[in-house]
């Protein structure tokens, strides 16, 4: 008898907290909402601010865009992890977030533990461009150039343990090359260089390299997405150019705070797939350099776990840290 009041209670209590997230579901938004994401002008403020613009829209309430890119994110990524469980404050950042912990120590969040998955947003595959000067006109090529002159050969990156820099050291290491790293400041001052012939390499965003490559002052090899990209029309994949299973996407996510209501984490990620997939919205961003995507909470909450799995090994075995 003493089990079946235990029960009891417990059944009723799960109806109640059942019965407050739907109510708490129905009554949102009632107010203002907030979205955290890096530095205005960047990538992922961009894909952020188009969101934000169909969400008020479709929710009726203000979505507003607060730019907080110090620290790599952390200052964002903390004020969303440890706001309110409700729906009004959230994230939209890149791979960055989930990656950093593999980088630096004594990172203040847990990427899958304090953060619940809204939706995996969009992705943009980097080009592998070259001097023109260089003798390889395929990545053939520049592997058995590589292979020839082990070390010889220098690749320009801006950030250390963004998607381009993890994008070189995972060709280095499926192709069994040594091509080494000349890091600079940023994107700017890196392709300068390759430009004028100062490294042989990079590995860069499509709407970056490929503007370079139509001037004829660089060379594209190939894209590191693993299907054919939009993005890149007519250039080859890296898998299907001697790396096999190469693939190498930059990726941005919308997150909650962790234990936010399923009913609101739905709503959430029903209306801002809605907005990705207005055929204004994709064009603009295909004319930003970015695929939108839109995916279910818990394909992006897989996505994050594999990502880790993938990236973090390569960061563990190369020994990258954060500046």
């Amino acid at each position: 008898m003493q089990q079946i009041r235990k029960f009891s209670r417990h059944v009723a209590l799960c109806v109640l907290v059942m019965g407050a997230s739907v109510a708490c579901a129905q009554n949102f938004p009632s107010k203002p909402m907030r979205i955290y994401t890096a530095e205005a002008g960047g990538g992922a403020d961009v894909v952020a601010r188009l969101i934000a613009q169909g969400l008020t829209a479709s929710l009726g309430h203000p979505v507003i865009v607060e730019n907080q890119g110090a620290a790599s994110g952390i200052v964002a990524a903390q004020t969303v992890a440890k706001a309110s469980a409700d729906g009004y404050t959230l994230l939209f950042f890149g791979s960055g977030i989930w990656l950093l912990p593999f980088l630096r120590d004594n990172v203040p969040y847990d990427p899958v533990r304090d953060f619940s998955a809204v939706t995996l947003a969009d992705r943009s595959p980097t080009v592998l461009v070259v001097t023109p000067t260089l003798p390889a006109k395929s990545v053939a090529e520049l592997i058995a150039l590589a292979k020839a002159k082990p070390g010889d050969l220098n690749y320009a990156s801006g950030s250390t343990g963004a998607a381009p820099h993890l994008a070189a050291e995972l060709f280095n290491s499926l192709a069994g090359v040594k091509i080494v790293r000349v890091n600079y400041k940023g994107t700017g001052p890196a392709l300068n260089d390759l430009i004028a012939g100062q490294v042989q390499l990079m590995f860069t965003t499509t709407g970056t390299g490929l503007a370079q490559v139509k001037s004829g002052r660089l060379r594209a090899l190939a894209v590191t997405s693993l299907e054919p990209s939009v993005l890149a029309p007519g250039l080859p994949t890296m898998a299907a150019s001697g790396v096999p299973g190469y693939e190498a996407e930059s990726t941005h996510g919308l997150l909650a705070p962790a234990n936010t209501p399923a009913a609101i984490l739905d709503l959430l990620n029903r209306e801002t797939v809605r907005v990705l997939n207005r055929a204004d919205v994709r064009e603009k961003l295909l004319n930003a350099g970015v695929e939108a995507l839109g995916s279910t909470s818990a394909a992006f909450a897989a996505s994050i776990r594999a990502d880790m799995s993938k990236w973090g090994k390569l960061i563990k075995d190369v020994g990258i840290r954060a500046e």
